[in-house]
């Protein structure tokens, strides 16, 4: 008695490629829905003669190796700090301060300077270098 093996035809669909392209496309529309922003409207604003321009004034605050308090270049006394911030950011919409502090002094007195500016309800920015 002689088996035969029937021989039938059975199509396939090769899906290797579709994990790839799938990978690509979700890739794809990850980086495009961080880009857009749905939130945006376009909207062509109307011109006037005058503008008003809000203050948005930076005082820089630098710290020497010595102690020695300068707001925009005019030397403070520590003890002063407080009052001469104070009559700077009077009548400033969104007050910032970029601190420039010498690496050398202790966090104890970056500290300090940031509560005077945390009680002067002053946003404090610390000036780095690379």
């Amino acid at each position: 008695m002689k088996l035969r093996r029937r021989k039938k035809f059975a199509a396939e669909v090769a899906t290797s490629s579709l994990n790839d392209i799938m990978f690509f496309l979700l890739l794809f529309f990850l980086i495009v829905s961080t880009v857009a922003n749905p939130n945006v409207i376009k909207l062509l604003l109307p011109k006037a003669a005058s503008s008003q321009q809000l203050s948005k004034k930076q005082v820089t605050l630098s710290v020497d190796a010595n102690k020695q308090y300068f707001v925009d270049k005019q030397p403070v006394s520590p003890q002063n700090l407080e009052e001469e911030l104070k009559t700077i950011m009077t009548g400033i919409e969104e007050p910032t301060v970029v601190v420039r502090f010498d690496k050398t002094l202790t966090v104890q007195d970056l500290v300090d300077v940031l509560q005077t500016g945390a009680k002067l309800n002053i946003r404090m920015v610390m000036a780095t270098s690379k």
